[in-house]
């Protein structure tokens, strides 16, 4: 009878010993995620306003805020290790998705090599749902161009946004495997035709405009 007593009270002391155990793990992670969802906030605040500064044509300031950008996503990426759930939350992965968006938008309007997953640190899906948003977020740079009659350029980015979607599309995985890609995929060549169409009719009022000028020579002259 004793030695029944004994292992139940062994059990008890037991139970408290591994609660305790738990009730700090938990806590743990429990600051581990406040930390991970002020850190994404900041770094998608930070990634907004590194857009907005490409859109504005101000590059020195769009690097200077993706480099802070870039330590944010270093940071968010810290808190979170050792705990894969809280890698692979919808909050962290939003956050460096938008932080692959801002590196992608800067590199093509910059004409510079692209980064790659590698280089920053991401997840296959969520590169690709960056790369699509970039995509997209190209169309106002393109619209911007064809208003001040850069066309070359307002080309080059549409022909980017065409490459972008042509590897798009070759991703036939399960929305479980891709993270609902192909719903960003439709959108990307929503916005690619829209801007096909933008450019085509700049193209042809341009070339109207500059043969109404040379009749109005002809005639003056």
């Amino acid at each position: 009878m004793n030695s029944r007593q004994d292992h139940k009270t062994n059990n008890i002391s037991r139970l408290a010993f591994i609660g305790d155990k738990l009730r700090k793990k938990l806590l743990n992670k429990n600051s581990a995620r406040d930390e991970a969802l002020s850190e994404s906030r900041a770094l998608i605040r930070l990634c907004a306003n590194t857009i907005r500064s490409i859109h504005r044509g101000d590059m020195q300031e769009a690097r200077t805020l993706l480099g802070e950008a870039t330590e944010s996503a270093n940071k968010l990426r810290m808190v979170v290790s050792g705990n894969p759930d809280l890698y692979f939350a919808g909050y962290t992965q939003d956050g460096l998705k938008e932080f692959v968006e801002a590196n992608i938008l800067l590199s093509l309007v910059s004409d510079v090599e692209l980064p790659g997953p590698d280089e920053l640190q991401v997840e296959a899906s969520t590169y690709l749902k960056g790369l699509s948003e970039a995509a997209t977020e190209l169309r106002r740079t393109i619209l911007d161009i064809i208003r001040i009659d850069h066309s070359e350029e307002a080309e080059r980015l549409l022909e980017a946004m065409d490459e972008i979607y042509s590897l798009l599309v070759t991703i036939d995985f399960p929305d479980a495997i891709t993270g609902g890609l192909r719903r960003n995929t439709d959108i990307v060549r929503s916005v690619r035709e829209r801007t096909r169409g933008d450019l085509t009719m700049s193209v042809r009022q341009q070339r109207l405009e500059k043969a109404l000028n040379s009749v109005e020579k002809l005639q003056g002259s």
